[in-house]
């Protein structure tokens, strides 16, 4: 099992403190560095300015939104991040959700899976550098009766296939991940509730396909919190997850409300959400069982973290991506790498 970092959103006043964390995790020999975009920073810009200067770990999007570019443009700006790095850019997509892409982008959040196939099929024939030419119920290229002609990228990305991950959360989702992409991005993940919630629908998808799970690479990120008091640790991320339980989304539309019930979190998911859409963000965030924290976060010495991390990957997770927690550089350091550590100390380095 492989290590990545995820550095969230940019312009969150800690954007030296990234870049150096970023700097650290390929010293110690992170594999990947993730980068987010939602509606303020954009995930390419920033990749570029990490990948300018680090030497060996992987860039990679989680995510680039669908809806905020035409697939082509993803295509370019994959395979010129690839050709700028000399082969360390991972793409990873994702459709946002509702508010962000009809609020946002002016996108209707409308056949969200139908949308994801099409842009993923236009997206890898693009980047193969094929003339592009596509008849879908979501795009058609060129455009019939005017002026575009089949056009074929001319940047040379640096490898055959750039590595193509999409963000899943549903079992619909998860099952079409599995059959056309490379890898999944997952979120809140509980290695306890891994094969339910991820691996089987992910493993229906691969056989869909006449694939395996041998190359698929799952990719969960957790946040990460080195410390004594497991308690105090899981109270840091308790307005986390009420932010995602209760406010990501609609009361008809949360995916990560809906991932809580599906762990078995029901009656807690529903008052999560109540609280947090009433406008008692407090409350939510008092609500959020200890047990749901500490299964989707890793939390404690770096040897309890190293038992997590064997759990996860004996649930078949290949990439662990870390979101280590701090409210100084030498504390986000510091558990970064803890991180080196627990995963030496649980023999999957």
């Amino acid at each position: 099992m492989q290590l990545g970092i995820n550095l969230g959103y940019w312009g969150a006043g800690m954007d030296g403190d990234n870049l150096a964390v970023a700097k650290e995790a390929d010293r110690l020999g992170y594999a990947v560095c993730w980068a987010a975009e939602a509606y303020g920073s954009d995930a390419p810009t920033v990749l570029s300015w990490v990948a300018a200067q680090t030497e060996r770990i992987d860039v990679g999007s989680a995510i680039m939104q669908i809806p905020a570019r035409q697939p082509a443009m993803t295509a370019m700006t994959a395979a010129t991040l690839d050709s700028l790095t000399g082969g360390r850019f991972r793409l990873g997509l994702g459709v946002s959700g509702p508010q962000v892409s009809e609020g946002w982008y002016g996108v209707k959040f409308d056949k969200p899976l139908a949308r994801t196939r099409e842009y993923v099929e236009i997206v890898r024939k693009a980047m193969s550098r094929e003339r592009l030419t596509y008849e879908g119920q979501h795009w058609t290229l060129p455009l019939p009766d005017g002026p575009g002609k089949p056009i074929k990228l001319t940047v040379h990305p640096e490898r055959e296939t750039i590595p193509l991950y999409i963000a899943a959360i549903g079992p619909k989702n998860l099952e079409q991940t599995g059959e056309i992409a490379d890898g999944a991005l997952l979120i809140f993940p509980s290695a306890e509730h891994l094969e339910e919630t991820a691996l089987a629908p992910l493993r229906a998808g691969r056989e869909k396909a006449g694939k395996t799970m041998e190359g698929f690479d799952v990719c969960p990120t957790l946040p990460l919190a080195v410390g004594d008091d497991v308690s105090a640790l899981a109270d840091m991320f308790r307005p986390y997850t009420a932010l995602y339980v209760g406010g990501m989304g609609s009361r008809k539309q949360n995916f990560y409300n809906s991932l809580a019930q599906r762990m078995g979190y029901e009656k807690a998911a529903a008052e999560i959400q109540d609280k947090y859409l009433s406008g008692d963000k407090e409350g939510a965030a008092a609500a959020v069982p200890h047990e749901l924290i500490d299964q989707t976060t890793l939390l404690g010495s770096v040897e309890r973290i190293a038992e997590r991390m064997q759990a996860y990957a004996a649930a078949g997770v290949t990439t662990l991506t870390l979101a280590p927690a701090g409210f100084t550089l030498d504390e986000r350091v510091a558990a970064l790498r803890a991180g080196t550590e627990a995963l030496e100390c649980a023999g999957l380095a």
